[in-house]
């Protein structure tokens, strides 16, 4: 048998392992690794085979580590994320200036590229990679090294700076808000709502806003949404009333694409934050955006 320098077992079982463990699913590796699932599961068991330990503990449609695993996952990410930024360190050498960031689409669509003409012209020397997804672990992609998430601010192996707080407004066309002629909170169950669900917990639904303006509450006509950009659409098609995170429709009110349509309003439960690995410092590219973003949402 041949004897490995490093006494280590196959890569590609490690490699396969920290994706299932980041992810806690055999489903989300493969696709990430563009891989079968029983690829991803035939390469954990074999790593478990040559340490001699369960590295996960099977649930139903669902994976949780062993102390075994944790330990194990812990120094495969510190690892590589070394290895990332050391190719990176490489790369930036012989190349532009790059930083990369995380955000969601809404986000990046409504809120950053409108702003970011801004730190072009001021930073010519540094080319901004982008990450958008609504998919939360998505950002967390090796290479990332700024992400916008929206919480409470406790963000486990993160640094966190906030952005700004934010305030929720019921939302429609202007055709729809003359339409139906909305008063008051307690109007809106009566009409068409256009809910965000399922993509992020921290998000807000009807029912927590109609709840925190004291609404009365019976049976909704909900249209439900896994896409915030969408749902906004929708509302400036005239299909029904969204919330609106006023730090991200304010353009779309100033252009009179939506209009608020009651005078009801919300302070959001979290607020917007720029973080990044407690684990490494940043790059100069890196910091330099992170100071851009915060003077820009000050």
């Amino acid at each position: 048998m041949v004897r490995r320098h490093y006494s280590l077992p196959s890569l590609n079982a490690l490699a396969a392992f920290e994706a299932a463990a980041r992810h806690l699913s055999l489903t989300r590796a493969a696709g990430e690794l563009n891989v079968t699932p029983g690829a991803v599961s035939k390469q954990v068991k074999m790593l478990e085979d040559e340490i001699g330990r369960p590295l996960f503990i099977r649930l139903h449609r669902a994976l949780k580590l062993t102390g075994e695993g944790e330990t194990i996952y812990r120094t495969l990410r510190e690892t590589f994320e070394r290895i990332s930024q050391s190719l990176q360190s490489v790369r930036s050498d012989l190349a532009i200036r790059t930083v990369s960031i995380g955000t969601t689409t809404a986000f990046a669509q409504l809120w950053l590229m409108p702003r970011l003409g801004a730190f072009w012209n001021a930073h010519q020397d540094i080319v901004i990679d982008h990450m958008i997804s609504d998919r939360p672990y998505d950002l967390h992609s090796p290479g990332v090294e700024l992400r916008v998430r929206y919480g409470d601010g406790k963000f486990p192996d993160e640094h966190a700076s906030k952005l700004f707080d934010d305030t929720i407004v019921p939302v429609a066309s202007p055709g729809f808000a003359a339409k139906h002629r909305l008063k008051a909170a307690k109007d809106l169950v009566d009409v068409p709502l256009l809910s965000v669900e399922g993509v992020d917990w921290t998000w807000t639904t009807w029912a927590d806003f109609l709840r925190d303006t004291g609404a009365a509450r019976k049976r909704l006509n909900i249209r439900r949404f896994n896409s915030y950009v969408i749902a906004l659409q929708a509302a400036q098609d005239g299909q029904g009333v969204a919330l609106g995170w006023l730090s991200l429709v304010a353009t779309l009110i100033a252009k009179n694409s939506l209009v608020q349509v009651t005078p009801d309003r919300m302070v959001a439960p979290h607020s917007f934050y720029v973080t990044w690995g407690s684990e490494h410092a940043l790059s100069r590219e890196a910091a330099t955006l992170r100071d851009w973003l915060l003077a820009q949402a000050a």
